[in-house]
């Protein structure tokens, strides 16, 4: 283990994190998981996460709160599109507060039902998170040089690696 490492770009990070909103309720958390395993400046995590981690040394804790603007960016009212109902399967159930995945031109676009009636779906392409100030608080676990391959995919391999 090299001790004087600290995040930076290139680096794989394994932290252990806590995301809340500003009334205290937790969004995201892994504890009791495995940790968070990223590959530092590569566009993985929110700008404003590595921004705060970096320079973090292995057992370093931080906590932080991040704009919408460096976190999910702010709620854009043209995100919210109605669809026709007959766009969706009839035996589909449709409620309010679900998300759904629509297949859009670019990929696949998770949306959350805002409205639902016979004739339209109301639906609002926003990041649930947008638009909230997010607070952190992040604790590094490991930190690597990342390999040649890792740095060429642009991500993480090894246990728990989310593969896109």
């Amino acid at each position: 283990m090299d001790e004087d490492l600290k995040m930076e770009k290139d680096m794989i990070a394994s932290v252990h994190y806590t995301g809340t909103l500003k009334d205290g309720e937790q969004f995201d958390s892994s504890e009791g998981r495995d940790p968070l395993t990223f590959l530092v400046g590569h566009m993985q995590m929110i700008p404003g996460f590595e921004e705060e981690m970096i320079d973090a040394k292995v057992g370093e804790s931080r906590t932080f709160t991040l704009t919408p603007d460096r976190a999910y960016g702010q709620r854009d009212e043209s995100g919210i599109i109605e669809i026709p109902r007959e766009q969706f399967p009839e035996e589909m159930e449709l409620e309010v507060g679900m998300t759904l995945v629509a297949d859009m031109e670019n990929g696949p676009a998770p949306f959350n039902i805002l409205e639902v009636n016979d004739t339209i779906v109301k639906a609002d392409f926003n990041h649930k998170l947008a638009g909230e100030s997010l607070t952190f608080t992040v604790e590094i676990v490991e930190l690597r040089k990342a390999s040649e391959e890792e740095l060429a995919h642009g991500h993480a391999h090894g246990p728990g690696g989310h593969h896109h």
